[in-house]
């Protein structure tokens, strides 16, 4: 995590703009990795827990466009210390719901007990106009006492739809004033 605020602060440096919006971490539960693994039917193991659940660490970078995610992701993919395990795009490819991200599950090393091993972490790249949608779409289909209507549902797809179009124009305009494109 330290690795991408020096990453945030020499891409400043560098390009001479915020190219990462903000840098946010959390660790699942045990109680929430239990309930992953009974979701998934794993058998509540140790080696089910290292070989299945990719997410235990997350970490969640929000950019301003959608042409940052990429550069991002090419500065992560060049850390040495940083093993990336899969790749999911779903920029090119949204979710059914309407989700937009692109996601690194990657290995980082920690020093845990004089030595360094590796752990799992996912790593999501997304806009800020992404983060937004995701934020309110995860509040109100999984945080919620109530279960979302399809039509609902329908709707929460539709807006994203509507987000990413706002986010495509946003990044072009941008682009345009920076002279990258006429």
């Amino acid at each position: 995590m330290q690795e991408l605020y020096l990453v945030k602060k020499e891409i400043k440096d560098t390009y001479s703009y915020d190219m990462i919006n903000t840098i946010t971490s959390r660790i699942k539960t045990p109680q929430s990795i239990l309930n992953k693994m009974k979701k998934k039917n794993y058998e509540l193991n140790y080696k089910n827990l290292v070989q299945n659940i990719n997410d235990i660490a997350g970490i969640r970078i929000t950019c301003p466009f959608k042409s940052d995610i990429f550069t991002i992701k090419e500065i992560i993919e060049q850390m040495e210390d940083i093993r990336i395990i899969e790749e999911k795009d779903y920029i090119s490819n949204p979710k059914l719901s309407g989700y937009s991200a692109y996601h690194l599950i990657v290995e980082v090393p920690i020093d845990f007990k004089n030595k360094e091993i590796y752990i799992k972490c996912e790593i999501q790249i997304r806009t800020m106009a992404m983060d937004f949608w995701a934020t309110a779409e995860h509040k109100m289909r999984y945080k919620s006492k109530n279960k979302i209507s399809w039509f609902d549902s329908k709707k929460l797809s539709w807006y994203a739809k509507i987000i990413n179009l706002l986010d495509t124009k946003l990044s072009s305009l941008y682009a345009k004033q920076e002279g990258n494109i006429s």
